[in-house]
């Protein structure tokens, strides 16, 4: 294996002429006479091989002629141009070696979801998964990008705590040597202890949500991007989350339409995704569901799925909601003193129906606020002294907001279902492989 390799896309994007070796998996394959048609891929592509019986040895023309699907492959050849080829070129192979000719692959066209979802580890080896995962990764890399050139440092947050926060309903129980603790559903509560050494602060870590749900957009485990700033108000927090979206999908879109193309998506629909987004109070919200034909929304009520889709079906970027009442949203949200009984709370909702982005807020940095919101709630403050302690010692105004990462690709994607957004989805009846 002492050669130089050459990748699958340089081949294909006319970069690597002459004698290549590449190295891969078995995509699939065809044979024809005295000729078998191997197609290989490697993470940057795939490419059709040509192994004819009396261009190569007899060693090669076998280890051709008895490959399985995914076993892996090591080709010596040439490259031609061939317009009959997929992406217009092919290699004729001088020399085939079989790496490893494993079995017969289990996964053929037409298998059921479960059964994909059984498989997961090999079927992420699809064209269609490793498009969303390369998707994914550019998508927190334009994400983190973002926050570090804004000036903001990232930061990490336990995952096993004694205190919720977004409520006891969906929290993940463990036994943490005889004490009660329990799975994080958020970070964001650390992070405020962060912003008075550092101000403006991040995290990007999973979050855990014992959610009920049989939907397509709840995970039981997601990665969760959560930043915080101190000085910001409601109004500068909203501000950054447009900033944030609009560049991640301005970037995708000019940066990645090859890959937003094979996935059946048009760059353009991310290139529309511009600040600053349309806004809505809830208060304005409820007339607005009932001429949706929603006639039974009412003060109080949060939008279930079939709303979300009609508020945004003919959207083509998200949408604010702000200024839900007080009692809908958890603890640490401020109330408005301009509108008593509303919270200067936001969610960020995705167009076409895909769901909340994003749910951010100012943050109660006043204790005795605090204190009287707890007890509405009736936290038990024992749990949470430390997080009190934060409006002891130097508090600021300040302002957050959570981003669920595969609630984004899903949007950006147009994924049909959030497991796909994510390589091994945890739901409610799913926790293998």
């Amino acid at each position: 294996m002492g050669n130089v390799f050459t990748s699958i896309s340089e081949i294909l994007g006319g970069k690597k002429t002459g004698e290549v070796a590449i190295r891969g998996w078995v995509y699939r394959k065809r044979s024809s006479g005295g000729m078998h048609f191997v197609v290989v891929r490697d993470s940057t592509g795939v490419i059709q091989c040509a192994v004819k019986k009396d261009v190569v040895d007899a060693k090669s023309f076998e280890n051709a002629e008895k490959v399985f699907i995914e076993s892996s492959v090591i080709v010596n050849g040439e490259v031609k141009e061939d317009n009959r080829a997929p992406g217009g070129y092919e290699i004729q192979a001088k020399q085939f070696e079989l790496v490893h000719l494993g079995e017969a692959f289990p996964i053929a066209k037409d298998q059921s979801v479960e059964f994909l979802l059984d498989t997961r580890h090999l079927w992420l080896r699809s064209q269609k998964l490793t498009n969303i995962m390369k998707a994914r990764d550019y998508i927190v890399r334009y994400l983190r990008e973002f926050f570090y050139n804004k000036g903001f440092r990232e930061l990490s947050p336990p995952i096993i705590t004694r205190a919720g926060c977004e409520g006891g309903s969906t929290l993940f129980k463990l036994d943490y040597f005889g004490k009660e603790a329990y799975l994080t559903q958020s970070g964001q509560l650390y992070n405020e202890a962060f912003i008075t050494a550092f101000e403006k602060v991040f995290i990007l870590a999973p979050s855990f949500r014992a959610e009920q749900s049989r939907t397509v957009r709840h995970l039981c485990e997601y990665w969760h991007l959560e930043p915080e700033m101190a000085w910001y108000s409601q109004e500068d927090n909203m501000k950054l989350q447009e900033e944030m979206v609009e560049e991640v999908c301005q970037r995708m879109a000019s940066e990645h339409a090859d890959l937003l193309k094979e996935l059946g998506l048009e760059p353009d629909r991310l290139k529309k995704v511009k600040a600053p987004f349309p806004r809505i109070d809830y208060e304005e919200l409820i007339p607005k569901m009932h001429e949706l034909g929603f006639k039974k929304f009412k003060w109080g009520d949060d939008l279930g799925s079939d709303e979300e889709a009609a508020l945004t079906k003919e959207l083509e970027k998200p949408i604010f909601i702000h200024n839900f009442p007080k009692g809908m949203k958890a603890f640490y949200m401020r109330e408005d003193p301009e509108k008593p009984g509303t919270v200067l709370a936001s969610d960020l909702q995705a167009p076409g129906g895909h769901g909340e982005l994003i749910g951010g807020s100012e943050r109660i940095w006043e204790m005795d606020e605090l204190l009287a919101r707890m007890r509405e709630e009736k936290l038990r403050i024992e749990d949470y002294q430390w997080y009190v302690d934060l409006r002891r010692y130097g508090s600021v105004p300040h302002s957050g907001f959570g981003l669920g990462i595969e609630r984004l690709v899903k949007w950006m994607l147009n994924l049909d279902h959030i497991r796909d957004a994510i390589p091994f989805p945890r739901v409610i009846n799913r926790v293998y492989p």
